[in-house]
């Protein structure tokens, strides 16, 4: 059976909406895009790198897949996150058999998501790691399928936004490790405690 691992961004009050750039997501007419700039350093670089050298896939809703992949695939400059990302293994959730995946490595989980993912995680060996998708994440944090979260905690309140667990059941969390960035971002690795 595989393991479940969602890794988010989030606002101190748990918004998770349009981290990257300012037309990222503007659903709800959220208008804070982009409110990650600035914070990436070397400790959460390296932090971030460690999880591209182990065995395992990627996890994505559908909407995250075309953003993330679309932004990364064309980008010029070096860096470790395009290629680890194009040519790693990906699953895409998506409600719809008719959705096209545009990257190598893709497999489309058509259907209702709580349900494909739980069907891939029972037939899988090893890590699924999810970045970003929140709808997706909510749906299977309520669904008791997410097995640890690597939280990356700004520090900053944007007091609206799409937050990371919306109006979700209590969960109790164990602390595995944490780190503190020199821009003040607090990363955080919980297991689920089952």
């Amino acid at each position: 059976m595989g393991r479940i691992s969602a890794t988010e961004s989030i606002t101190v009050d748990g918004v998770m909406q349009g981290l990257g750039r300012p037309d990222e997501d503007t659903r709800g007419h959220f208008a804070h895009g982009g409110w990650g700039s600035g914070y990436q350093d070397e400790v959460s670089m390296s932090f971030m790198s460690e999880g591209m050298t182990g065995e395992g896939a990627m996890l994505f809703g559908r909407r995250t897949y075309e953003d993330m992949l679309g932004y990364w695939t064309t980008i010029t400059e070096p860096n470790p996150f395009t290629d680890f990302l194009t040519y790693s293994p990906k699953y895409v959730a998506s409600r719809s058999s008719s959705t096209t995946l545009a990257y190598p490595e893709s497999t489309l989980l058509a259907g209702e998501a709580v349900d494909t993912v739980r069907e891939l995680r029972d037939s899988f060996d090893g890590d699924l790691t999810i970045l970003g998708s929140g709808e997706l994440v909510r749906a299977l944090h309520r669904a008791g399928l997410v097995d640890e979260y690597v939280l990356q905690i700004h520090p900053l309140v944007l007091g609206s936004g799409q937050r990371l667990f919306g109006e979700a059941e209590r969960a109790d969390l164990d602390l595995r490790r944490s780190v503190t960035t020199t821009t003040g971002v607090i990363i955080a690795q919980y297991a689920v405690r089952r």
